[in-house]
């Protein structure tokens, strides 16, 4: 319970630290930076993500078209 309480607080804490840095001029340059990043490394792993799944699927109807061509 000790453990929790101080993730709690260590939560809280960097939520306010977050908060006054995003106030100044610099901390929204680098909160939009980050955002941006974000963004892009979600993007990509996105994109990763449906070649791979259109890249099974090709190999699954193959399979069940060679299945399908040997049980003729």
């Amino acid at each position: 319970m000790k453990s929790f309480l101080w993730l709690v607080v260590g939560v809280a804490v960097g939520f306010v630290v977050a908060h006054k840095v995003n106030q100044t001029p610099r901390g929204r340059a680098l909160f939009s930076d980050i955002d941006r990043k974000a963004r892009e490394f979600g993007a990509a792993v996105s994109d990763g993500y449906r070649q791979r799944e259109a890249e099974l699927r090709d190999a699954l109807d193959d399979a069940a078209e060679t299945i399908s061509d040997l049980s003729n």
